[in-house]
C-alpha cells in the first residue's frame, strides 16, 4: 500500500515538473539542436544561435527571448545563466528549475495554449481578444477589422492554410 502511494507521488512529481518550464526548456533543446556540434562547448557560439532562434519567435517563445535578454528590445540580460550552462552540456530542465527561475520566476510561468479542437470551436461564442489570437498565433493580422464578423471570416479564410484537418 505504501509503495503505491510513494510510486503515485512520485509520478504526480514528474507530471508537474513537465509541466514547469515548457517554453523554457522547448527553446533552449530547438536552440541546442541547431548548434553545430563543435560550438556545444562554445557560450558565445550558442549566445548567437540564441539570439538567430529568437529574431523568428513568437508568442511565448518571443516572451521567453524577451526574458532572457535574447532581443534588442529586451531591458536587461540574463543569456549568461543559459549560455554557460549549456556550454557544460546541462540539462536543460535544470537551467529552467533552477538556474533561470531563481533570477526571474516568470520564465517558468510561460505555458503553451492548448490546442484548439477546430471540429467543436464555435468562432462565433468567442470573444474578439481570443480571435485576434488565433491570428497572431498564425502569424496574421485582420487589417482594418473592427467588427467580430469581420475577425471570423478572416479566420474562415485563412483556416485551410493553417487547420490541417483530420481524415
Amino acid at each position: 500500500m505504501i509503495g503505491r502511494l510513494i510510486l503515485l507521488a512520485s509520478l504526480a512529481i514528474a507530471v508537474v515538473s513537465a509541466q514547469q518550464c515548457e517554453v523554457c526548456k522547448k527553446v533552449l533543446d530547438d536552440v541546442m539542436a541547431k548548434v553545430p556540434a563543435g560550438d556545444k562547448s562554445k557560450p558565445d557560439a550558442i549566445g548567437k544561435v540564441i539570439r538567430q532562434h529568437c529574431e523568428s519567435a513568437r508568442n511565448k517563445e518571443h516572451k521567453f527571448c524577451f526574458y532572457i535578454g535574447a532581443l534588442p528590445e529586451s531591458a536587461t540580460s540574463i543569456m549568461n545563466e543559459v549560455t554557460k550552462p549549456l556550454s557544460w552540456s546541462m540539462p536543460t530542465e535544470k537551467i529552467c528549475l533552477e538556474k533561470l527561475k531563481s533570477k526571474d520566476a516568470q520564465i517558468c510561468e510561460l505555458k503553451y495554449d492548448k490546442p484548439l479542437d477546430w471540429k467543436t470551436i464555435d468562432l462565433k461564442k468567442m470573444r474578439v481578444k481570443e480571435l485576434k489570437n488565433i491570428l497572431g498565433e498564425w502569424g496574421e493580422a485582420c487589417k482594418g477589422c473592427t467588427e467580430k464578423s469581420e475577425f471570423i471570416k478572416k479566420i474562415e479564410e485563412l483556416k485551410p492554410k493553417y487547420v490541417k484537418e483530420e481524415l
